[in-house]
């Protein structure tokens, strides 16, 4: 019995590289360099002591047959989340994104490459009801871990940067 489980997770571990590998492989050029980023990911934010923990669940995804990385996410198991599709813009030659929130809002966005393993995000939002109208974020990518700095321009000013790090999981994104 042993050796069957022993055997069973040695082919499911072969299969879900193979997967990886050949999805890696068909993203258009322009999207290659986010490859590392497909998978999932978690983050528990820091928060102030007594206050519950906040926990970001973000799935990362080829999609239109390698034309677009999609991504979903959820806080907390659905309190919040959103989804973003990114893309190629070949008219204006750059990176484009739109994220639409379960807040009723959404954003759309240009991504900068600052090297094979950073990036920064420029948002313009729409609708937010905390008066939020542009968000900065600056993704970090290692092996094992993901990195990500945001600012909010919020009534006219920017906020602090926020850190978080997240880790590899196998958590599921949830929406209520």
């Amino acid at each position: 019995m042993i050796k069957h489980i022993k055997l069973l997770i040695a082919t499911s571990l072969l299969f879900m590289s193979q997967l990886a590998h050949s999805s890696n492989k068909e993203l258009s050029p322009q999207l290659q360099v986010f490859a590392p980023y497909l998978g999932t990911w978690q983050s528990t934010f820091n928060t102030p002591a007594g206050k519950p923990p906040v926990v970001d669940v973000s799935m990362w995804e080829r999609h239109l047959n390698g034309n677009a990385i999609r991504t979903l996410h959820s806080i907390n198991d659905g309190e919040y989340g959103g989804e973003s599709i990114i893309f190629f813009d070949k008219k204006r030659d750059s990176l484009v994104f739109y994220y639409f929130t379960t807040a009723e809002f959404f954003t759309t966005g240009t991504i900068e490459m600052l090297s094979d393993t950073s990036f920064v995000a420029y948002e313009d939002v729409e609708g937010n009801a905390d008066g939020i109208t542009k968000v900065k974020s600056v993704s970090e990518m290692s092996p094992e871990k993901m990195t990500v700095s945001t600012s909010y321009l919020k009534k006219g000013k920017w906020t602090e940067p926020e850190h978080r790090i997240y880790t590899r999981s196998s958590k599921s994104v949830i929406f209520k």
